[in-house]
């Protein structure tokens, strides 16, 4: 059945399926203005899940026509996947900020199977063992590439600029840069007074970055200087208690040489933090209150995190080693091929702060490359 939900004050959200994910949906929101209503998010690039889109809309009497304008909160699949159709069907405007923008410009003007090559060769470069690396080898010779989501996913025609409104006829809808998840993520406050009068300033679409129940996964950045290989592969969204698949979406913006990912993404949730929102509006799970505590627990949790980190470093570990060592939702043993993958990233940015701070470092000469707690 479709599942819309009216949020009062012009917003809906509907849940848009994910497919073969444990997370279930994306919630896409929709925000009535003077000149049509504007989606946030699209969900993801399926059948099934543009029917649910386009049922969702008419249920609240909308045709995809009449869509205005979409907004991207970050460049995910489960996000911007159906943004292009959506564009199709209405000629409506894609807005996302331009690291994400520039993302997916990359990713489409590179070779489908370079996304396998670049892959390959950080995973090697981490410490992953040949048996790891032999099913990626295997995947490129076969040249099973051209289904690898986001290969074609639509280019925006708009930037969305951190800390102004957008041009939504009527509303005042402020952009607020939150990097972390991906270079370019975005939450959107709402600066309107709630409509049910609850305490706070207005309400904020959060994307993935503030979630109610789980954290989102953070890994490293794409180094510009590598060139265009963007990755496709699983995505994963970190759990109170550690590590679970959340489904695929582009990886080759985390792994990189540069860059404090977890950094950055600490940096933002206290921004948020600090905007005292009524009710946040995310693109996952559940609409909630009290953000500052959720807040808090998050970064409360990366801290601990970081510390159980240093504990393991007491002797030198590769990022592989490392991540193997990691408490996650699950024993390494069970963990899918894909998300392990995804795990050594969570390891890796995790290090790459850890080394910012001056409590971790890399030690000299070793190949793959081991770091050790000072």
């Amino acid at each position: 059945m479709t599942q819309v939900t009216d949020h009062g004050g012009g917003v809906h959200s509907i849940k848009v399926p994910i497919p073969d994910n444990p997370l279930g949906h994306t919630l896409v929101h929709l925000l009535d203005t003077d000149r049509g209503p504007v989606l946030i998010d699209t969900g993801w690039d399926d059948p099934a899940s543009w029917d649910t889109l386009t049922a969702g809309l008419g249920a609240l009497g909308v045709a995809v026509a009449d869509v205005h304008g979409v907004v991207i909160t970050h460049h995910h699949p489960d996000h911007h996947g159906l943004s292009g159709r959506v564009r199709e069907a209405s000629g409506a405007w894609i807005a996302m900020h331009e690291a994400d923008t520039a993302i997916v410009r990359r990713t489409r003007d590179s070779e489908p199977g370079a996304w396998l090559d670049y892959l390959t060769r950080k995973l090697a470069a981490v410490g992953a063992p040949e048996e790891h690396l032999a099913p990626l080898r295997a995947a490129r010779a076969d040249g099973r590439t051209r289904t690898v989501p986001g290969l074609r996913a639509a280019l925006p025609d708009r930037d969305i600029v951190p800390g102004e409104l957008l041009d939504l006829a009527g509303r005042r809808l402020r952009a607020v840069w939150t990097p972390g998840h991906t270079p370019g993520h975005v939450c959107l406050h709402l600066e309107e007074r709630h409509p049910a009068g609850l305490p706070g300033h207005g309400r904020l679409f959060s994307g993935d970055h503030l979630l109610p129940g789980i954290s989102p996964h953070i890994g490293l950045y794409e180094d510009p200087e590598e060139g265009p290989e963007d990755v496709a592969a699983e995505v994963a969204a970190e759990g109170p208690d550690g590590f679970a698949a959340t489904g695929p979406a582009p990886v080759a913006d985390r792994r990189s040489s540069g860059g404090d990912p977890v950094g950055d993404y600490l940096a933002s949730l206290e921004r948020i933090g600090r905007l005292g929102v009524a009710e946040v509006l995310p693109a996952h799970q559940y609409a909630f209150t009290d953000a500052g505590g959720r807040v808090r627990e998050l970064l409360e949790h990366h801290e601990e995190r970081l510390t159980g980190l240093l504990a393991l470093l007491a002797t030198p570990l590769t990022p592989w080693q490392l991540a193997e060592r990691m408490e996650w939702n699950r024993p390494w043993a069970q963990i899918p091929h894909g998300s392990r993958s995804i795990a050594v990233s969570e390891a890796e940015s995790h290090l790459r702060r850890l080394v910012k701070l001056g409590r971790a470092e890399a030690v000299p000469g070793g190949s793959p490359v081991a770091y050790i707690a000072v």
